[in-house]
């Protein structure tokens, strides 16, 4: 059970226990999204039921619009879904006020964006070590193991260089090693071999096995690379919003 803070009636922190289900990592039960208002509205996500267990690692597959990125976007508690109900590890995300979220994503899950989003003004090393830094650890503590996270995804001679100075590959691994050097329970990545070639993208998912899938991890890749099918434990297709095989 890993201890996590919450905020009281008062919007004061606190230190509480999240518990979770030991096999279920992910919950969705009847997740809709809508976007707009109105003759606008428009829905993207149509009554999603999925559950991803603790331990393994999950790819969702289809084509591009089918409603993907919005679904691990709520998983993460980046966007709300408009109805239904969300758990990580036993933690329903909307009983949660907006500051316990925040604090709850960022200790509990680790976001690998497919536009990087890297700090233009921060060194490869710091960049990866950004979510120990906000999670409290030292300036220094945290870029040391940015650091040891790069090198091991081969980056070692490029640490002191600025986003701008990297190859678009090479800002994807530091991307990587930014969600990965907290150790989050659980690492969603958005189409994480998409710059890589196939060497690189090989070794990402080599690194996400062994790094973020023990017992009580679970990774979730979108992609529509099917060089890395082979890594899956189980593959999720979508269509139209819906789930339409695993």
């Amino acid at each position: 059970m890993r201890r996590l803070s919450s905020v009281d009636k008062q919007g004061s922190t606190k230190s509480a226990a999240y518990a979770a289900p030991a096999d279920v990592a992910v919950r969705c039960l009847s997740v809709i999204k809508d976007f707009g208002d109105g003759k606008e509205r428009r829905r993207v996500l149509h009554g999603i039921d999925l559950n991803i267990p603790a331990g393994e690692l999950t790819l969702l597959v289809g084509p591009s619009g089918c409603g993907k990125t919005t679904l691990v976007s709520i998983i993460a508690g980046i966007l709300s879904a408009s109805s239904g109900k969300v758990e990580l590890f036993g933690t329903s995300l909307s009983s949660l006020s907006s500051n316990a979220l925040v604090d709850f994503r960022l200790h509990a899950v680790g976001f690998i964006f497919q536009q990087f989003n890297l700090l233009p003004t921060l060194t490869a090393a710091e960049n990866a070590g950004l979510a120990l830094a906000a999670a409290g650890a030292s300036r220094q503590s945290a870029t040391a193991t940015g650091a040891a996270m790069l090198s091991k995804l081969g980056l070692a001679d490029k640490l002191h260089l600025l986003p701008r100075q990297l190859s678009g590959g090479e800002q994807q691994r530091v991307a990587i090693a930014r969600a990965l050097a907290a150790s989050p329970r659980l690492v969603i990545c958005d189409e994480p071999t998409s710059a890589l070639d196939a060497a690189s993208g090989r070794k990402v998912m080599q690194l996400l096995r062994e790094l973020a899938v023990q017992p009580d991890r679970a990774v979730i890749v979108v992609t529509h690379d099917s060089r890395i099918y082979e890594f899956a434990d189980r593959i999720i297709a979508m269509e139209d919003g819906r789930l339409v095989s695993s």
